[in-house]
This record gives C-alpha cells, sequence and structure tokens, in this order.
C-alpha cells in the first residue's frame, strides 16, 4: 500500500529529523570531548576548545552588500572572523582577506545543520527565524545577533521572526519603539538594542559619490561641443515577486500605459521571479521585446540601472528606499493588496512605518491614473514635496549615515570583550 505525505508535512517530518540528528551528533561531540579531556588530564576544559570569536552567517549571496563593509572593517582591525555563506557562487568567496575566512557551509538544512552545532562567542546574520524553524540555538554560541538588511520595519517579517536573538542592530527610532511592544505583548526577554545604521545604503552612497565626482572631472576635462543631444525621462520598472506585486495586479497594462508615455522604459523583475513566475516572466518578455525605447534588465549589480533611471515604479520591494534614499529620486508606488497577517507586524495596532512614509516620497499609482501614468511620472519629477518627504524618510531609517559598518564593528568586539569577562 502507497502512503502519501503532502509537502507541508514532509517539509516538517524532515526538519524534526535534522534536529534529531544535530541533538545527537551533538551529544556524541560532548561526550567524547569529555572523555579526551578526562583521559588527558586536561584540566583547560572549554578554554581550550575551538571556539570561533565571531561569525557572520549569510543564507543567500544577495546579502553579501550588507555584510562586506563588516567584514572590510573586521579586516582593517584585524580581527579574526568566520563568514559563512549558503550560496556555492556568494562573490565573498572570491575576496583576499588575511583575517576574515569566507567559507560555504551548503544549502538549505545542510548550512542550518552546522549552524545548530556552532562553537562561537557571537554569531550575526540578516537571516529571521532564529529558534523557530531549521534554525535553531547552538549550546555553543553564546551571543545572537540580528541585522536588518533594508530601511523598513523591524516587524516586516514572518511570525516571531527575531523573537529569539540576543541583541537586534537598527537603523532608526521607530524600529526600537516595534521590537518593545512585540516582546511585552509576547513576554519577552528585553534584547539588546543598537541603532547602528545601514552598512549597504553607506556603500552605495559612497559608491555614488565617487561615480558623479568622476562624472564631473569627466565633463570638466572634456570639450562639449555645440549640439546637445536631446535628454529624455527613464523609468524603471522594478516590482517584487507574488501576488502581491504589481505584475500581479496590473499585468501586461503598466508596459503598455509605460509605452504610451514615449519615456525610456527598463523592466527589472525580481529575481525570484525568474524561478517562481518563469511561464509570466518568459510571457512577457517574448510579448514585449527590447526596443530603442524598451530595455530588459536582470544585471546583479543593480546599481548602474538605479543611477540612470529618474523615476521609480515598484510595489514593496526594497528597492524603492534605496532609489529614494541614496540616489535621492522620486517613486510611484503600486496600489496593490497587502496581507500582513503572517507578519509581526500584524500583532501591532499601527501602520508599518514602510506605509505611512510612501505617500510622502512618491505618488501612487492605482487603477483610477494608470491610464494616465504620463501625467503621474511628471508630477513625481516636479512636485518639490517629494524631495522633503524624501529628507524625512532618510532622517526617520537611516541613522549614522556614512559610519555604520564602524558602529556594528565596534558593538561586536566591545560585546565579545564583555562575555568573554564573564567567563
Amino acid at each position: 500500500m502507497l502512503y502519501y505525505i503532502d509537502p507541508g508535512t514532509g517539509s516538517m517530518l524532515f526538519t524534526i529529523l535534522i534536529g534529531i540528528l544535530s541533538a545527537g551528533i551533538y551529544a556524541a561531540k560532548n561526550i567524547f570531548i569529555k572523555l579526551k579531556f578526562f583521559l588527558s588530564g586536561d584540566k583547560q576544559g572549554k578554554k581550550n576548545r575551538n571556539t570561533i570569536p565571531f561569525v557572520i552567517f549569510s543564507d543567500d549571496k544577495r546579502y553579501w552588500n550588507v555584510f562586506k563593509p563588516i567584514c572590510d572593517e573586521f579586516e582593517k582591525h584585524q580581527q579574526c572572523l568566520v563568514y559563512m555563506t549558503a550560496s556555492a557562487d556568494d562573490p565573498a568567496l572570491l575576496e583576499n582577506y588575511s583575517s576574515v575566512e569566507c567559507k560555504f557551509v551548503g544549502e538549505g538544512n545542510k548550512a542550518f545543520a552546522k549552524l545548530n552545532m556552532l562553537n562561537a562567542d557571537i554569531v550575526l546574520s540578516s537571516t529571521p527565524g532564529l529558534d523557530v524553524y531549521q534554525w535553531k540555538r547552538s549550546r555553543d554560541v553564546k551571543w545572537y545577533v540580528h541585522i536588518l538588511h533594508a530601511a523598513n520595519d523591524a516587524t516586516a517579517y514572518k511570525m516571531f521572526g527575531i523573537d529569539y536573538f540576543d541583541a537586534v542592530l537598527l537603523s532608526g527610532e521607530y524600529q526600537i519603539k516595534q521590537v518593545r511592544q512585540l516582546e511585552q505583548l509576547r513576554n519577552l526577554p528585553a534584547k539588546d538594542l543598537q541603532i547602528v545604521g545601514l552598512p549597504h545604503l553607506d556603500k552605495m552612497k559612497s559608491r555614488l559619490d565617487d561615480f558623479r565626482e568622476g562624472i564631473l572631472e569627466t565633463f570638466k576635462t572634456t570639450e562639449v561641443s555645440g549640439t546637445s543631444k536631446e535628454s529624455s525621462v527613464t523609468v524603471l520598472l522594478a516590482p517584487t515577486w507574488g501576488i502581491n506585486s504589481v505584475f500581479s495586479k496590473y499585468g501586461s497594462q503598466i508596459i503598455d500605459e509605460l509605452i504610451k508615455t514615449g519615456y525610456n522604459t527598463i523592466i527589472r523583475p525580481h529575481p525570484q521571479s525568474f524561478v517562481s513566475e518563469k511561464e509570466m516572466i518568459d510571457d512577457l518578455m517574448k510579448r514585449y521585446p527590447e526596443t530603442d525605447k524598451l530595455e530588459w534588465n536582470s544585471d546583479n549589480d543593480n546599481f548602474y540601472v538605479l543611477e540612470k533611471s529618474d523615476v521609480l515604479i515598484s510595489d514593496f520591494s526594497g528597492v524603492i528606499f534605496d532609489f529614494a534614499l541614496v540616489f535621492d529620486k522620486p517613486i510611484i508606488y503600486a496600489d496593490t493588496s497587502f496581507d500582513k497577517s503572517p507578519l509581526d507586524a500584524y500583532w501591532l495596532e499601527e501602520d508599518l512605518w514602510t506605509f505611512s512614509i510612501l505617500s510622502k516620497i512618491g505618488e501612487q499609482l492605482t487603477e483610477d491614473n494608470i491610464g494616465n501614468i504620463k501625467s503621474v511620472i511628471d508630477t513625481c519629477l516636479t512636485e518639490p514635496k517629494y524631495k522633503d518627504g524624501r529628507d524625512q524618510a532618510r532622517t526617520e531609517t537611516w541613522q549614522n549615515i556614512g559610519g555604520s559598518a564602524e558602529r556594528v564593528v565596534a558593538y561586536l568586539i566591545e560585546k565579545q570583550k564583555e562575555l568573554s569577562d564573564e567567563k
């Protein structure tokens, strides 16, 4: 007789199996170490074990932009750090550090199995769900630290995303209030909350400053002819993926309306769309081939496409704040449905900060005005209140501009010393 196990149940059973195996291996390892020290007469115990002082874990290569500035700062201080990635093609693996070791630890459950038996003082990660899903707290890790990877709410994770970290590194005061409210509602111990900033935005801003300075120098040293090339507005359409995305709500209509404007249009689907929505993306790319006015973009590095675009159309993608805060350009956000019931934000009465600030930094795209999208774009480009809104958003969600990586590393080093003194 054949028995059917649905994928959800299968995943749960696999997770339980991984947990049992991890616990068994850990117990065997612990018995072996104790026996070894007992037979050898070594009285130093844990002091002689190979504890890693600092570990960074990244579950995907796309978060290297978050961790590279931090790794660079560790290298600058000549502090030993192990960067563990679940992506075999993570750019970190190509770095030539002397104090920072970058290594691939396997994908998915294989990576989490190693993390569950990790021996380290401090683990830093942007991966939520510690002690909720496959990733369990190791008995030999003293301090778990979460760092936000986007300029938005600390409650935008799925339920219990940051509940079981010891510390959370934030970028704005409003996030502290959100975390404290969740702790009170769930009767959790207070976490160590530190406002450090956003390392990846700092890095992008520095890169943009250098890029624009280079263009200015080139302009100064190049003779300008009497003829000038007619300029045109460039619109970047960069939606997220899934049922709440621009494409899910408006489909091909959004592309049709953008073509009618006569403006240059760049379409940059979310990377996950090429996996989870491949059929839809393939169909759109076939129906709308590239022309001198229409371009499809899937570059791994989004810097240049953001720099050359004048206005961004998106939905809930984090690229909204990269574009508005770093490049200081207007956005158009789609009126799509958003279900916060699976998120930590569902527990709080206040709306997400992200949605409260959107109307101050750009125009909303709705079914009523999508047919007049050129006017919406022109309003965004000329309305001064959106510049004021971007300044407000930058103040509220991106503190310590230019110094976040230094703050992160200073905190981690000080905390590690404190943990060592507690022995």
